[in-house]
């Protein structure tokens, strides 16, 4: 019995595994992160790209470990704890930093200005005029007359400011706008 549980729980390994997984982890995990900033928020829909790679991570780990006889659960469970200090300590990192914060979970960006779309910050974010025109289709915008901006959020979603019903311009203010996309716009 004792046998059988050390083969569930370490399998032919010993304590320097540790080392590797530690090693493995740290390079997979920020390798992906830079990965999936560089792919861009808009494949994650809600989720940061943050959160998705915690997904992924803790997923895979957590999935070999159940169906794979041969990956022992030590191993496992510690590359499920390094992912999740990993995600602490970033979060942690975001929330304090701005850089960190762009770094890792994108800015937002000001895509339509006054009913004018800005073609080349499109194409910079990887996003096509159909699928703009189905954003704003489902923010209820009609007509591009009605966006005083447009804006696209780090996490792929489309914040729509509109002008009011008789065609005047409302007040906007931080937070609806961000502060350094506000300069962008105003010398636009």
């Amino acid at each position: 019995m004792l046998e059988e549980l050390r083969r569930i729980l370490m399998h032919d390994q010993d304590f320097s595994f540790a080392l590797e997984i530690l090693f493995r982890t740290t390079i997979v995990y920020f390798y992906t992160l830079m990965l999936m900033r560089w792919l861009g928020g808009r494949t994650v829909a809600q989720l940061s790209i943050v959160e998705f790679l915690l997904v992924i991570a803790i997923g895979s780990a957590v999935g070999d470990s159940l169906f794979y006889d041969d990956v022992p659960l030590l191993p496992a469970m510690f590359a499920i704890l390094l992912v999740s200090v990993y995600n602490k300590a970033l979060d942690k990192a975001i929330l304090s930093s701005k850089f960190m914060s762009r770094l890792f979970e994108g800015r937002p960006r000001i895509v339509i200005t006054d009913g004018q779309v800005h073609d080349d910050r499109l194409v910079r974010q990887g996003i096509g005029m159909d699928e703009l025109y189905s954003k704003l289709r489902q923010a209820g915008v009609e007509d591009l007359a009605q966006v005083k901006f447009a804006i696209l959020e780090p996490n792929g979603g489309l914040s729509v400011l509109t002008r009011d019903g008789r065609g005047s311009e409302a007040l906007y203010r931080p937070p609806a706008l961000p502060g350094d996309e506000m300069v962008w716009a105003e010398r636009r």
